[in-house]
């Protein structure tokens, strides 16, 4: 699955690393519903950084379609709020074989 970190690049993560990044999906949409920053920024920096450590990161010139984006490092907890309001199901959405 290719993702994109806005402001970053984007990272080539394998299948076998999906289960990982959706449990890290489900303790940001709960930092998230709590509206606690602190919790949201530890919750989001981990799934972040779970993406680039077991991802490959791509090109900048690479023209690949990326199937997930993820807002930058800075984004705000309303702005991370309104993506998982817009997904329904956490920033990783529609890959229930994972959990």
């Amino acid at each position: 699955m290719i993702m994109r970190v806005m402001g970053e690049g984007q990272y080539e993560v394998g299948e076998d690393h999906l289960n990982l990044l959706n449990q890290l999906d489900d303790e940001l949409l709960t930092a998230v519903e709590s509206g606690d920053e602190e919790n949201f920024r530890q919750a989001y920096g981990k799934l972040l950084d779970a993406v680039k450590q077991y991802g490959t990161r791509l090109p900048d010139d690479s023209l690949e379609p990326s199937e997930l984006i993820l807002p930058s490092a800075e984004a705000t907890l309303d702005e991370v709020r309104a993506l998982l309001l817009s997904e329904g199901e956490g920033v990783i959405p529609g890959f229930p074989e994972y959990d």
